[in-house]
């Protein structure tokens, strides 16, 4: 092995069943043959880091003892296991937290959907400690070189890109498609500088936040902002959409998981389109069945991704997609908690928190 100069502590960021939020000092991990250990230098807070520590569980994924959050990180490679080919210290790389077992007998692994394998270990999904840590050892399969010219911080938000960009794919977005994006939020956002990339035409953008709107106007000067008013009807919404749009959308990239607002983009959406979720929400939520029955309307969801990270890459840093406006408030890894109280706080204006560590 070949090792470069570190420092002695690994602090991490951690919650528990209690809804404790703490900054923690762990060992930094032995290496395996096939890892490596990244010093993370940049992590992104997810909505479900916020949603684990606050809520304890996203669906049937449950907090039950302490556990580790972050899986938006980039890094430096500072070693090497025996068995690594592709890497080097020094090596800057962006992690797919994602690991899947990849054994011959599994069907997804076996037919490239890896993201639904059963023994998936997601790091920060629990019982898997997260990312956001100094030093965290990193199958080697499972990172991704970064060119110089992309900072630690696009290469940290290079995840939430992928999320988008698989929306994307899935959802079968073309040319001059009529798009709403439901959600001027972090992966809102992100999906909106895809879906630009895609050549969607027009797009309408939705949030109750006026600030989230103007971010999304400063991002993509081409789209047009709906603001969401409080109690007002789904229907309602759904026609100044329409309005806004000039027409029945095609598409609509949900991506709040809120549902009042799948229900406006449902009744935002044209005969026979698609209303395609990407958001966190509820686990059992109602739908205006018989309208989506009369107009043939879709609903698809997705969940995670799977051979998207190249691409996001390839984007990023061919300046297609311009991840850097993103990022609204950044922190040091020992003000973690800080960073996390202004991620969960309406009223800071955040967008993208990200916590950095030289």
């Amino acid at each position: 092995m070949t090792v470069i100069q570190q420092k002695p502590q690994n602090l991490a960021i951690h919650t528990n069943p209690d809804h404790d939020l703490r900054v923690v000092e762990c060992e930094i991990p032995k290496l395996r043959p096939d890892e490596c250990l990244v010093h993370v230098r940049a992590t992104g807070i997810c909505g479900s880091d916020v949603h684990f520590w606050k809520h304890g569980h996203i669906g049937p994924m449950i907090v039950t003892d302490d556990n580790g959050l972050g899986h938006e990180s980039a890094g430096v490679v500072l070693q090497v296991g025996e068995e690594v080919t592709r890497f080097k210290p020094g090596d800057r790389v962006a992690m797919e937290c994602g690991v899947p077992c990849s054994k011959p007998t599994c069907d997804f692994c076996r037919t490239g959907r890896y993201h639904a394998c059963p023994d998936v270990i997601f790091f920060s999904t629990p019982p898997h400690h997260g990312t956001l840590r100094r030093y965290h050892a990193h199958p080697e399969a499972w990172l991704h070189h970064i060119p110089d010219h992309i900072t630690f911080e696009e290469g940290a938000l290079l995840e939430p890109l992928t999320v988008a960009l698989a929306g994307i794919d899935r959802s079968g977005l073309r040319l001059a498609d009529p798009v709403v994006i439901c959600g001027a939020g972090p992966i809102g956002l992100v999906t909106l500088l895809a879906a630009n990339a895609a050549g969607a035409a027009p797009i309408v953008i939705t949030d109750i936040d006026q600030n989230r709107l103007a971010k999304a106007k400063e991002l993509v000067p081409r789209v047009q902002p709906v603001a969401v008013s409080k109690g007002e009807s789904s229907q309602k919404l759904g026609q100044r959409i329409v309005e806004e749009l000039g027409q029945e959308a095609k598409l609509v990239l949900e991506c709040t998981g809120v549902e009042s607002s799948v229900h406006a983009g449902i009744y935002a959406t044209r005969f026979g389109g698609t209303v395609f979720v990407i958001g966190v929400g509820k686990d059992f939520q109602n739908i205006p069945f018989m309208h989506m029955s009369a107009k043939e309307i879709d609903l698809k969801f997705q969940y995670r991704y799977h051979d998207i990270y190249p691409k996001s890459i390839a984007l990023a840093a061919a300046g297609i997609i311009d991840l850097k406006p993103l990022v609204s408030h950044r922190f040091k890894l020992e003000d973690g908690l800080k960073a996390f109280d202004t991620a969960s706080n309406p009223g800071s204006g955040a967008i993208k928190v990200q916590i950095l560590d030289d």
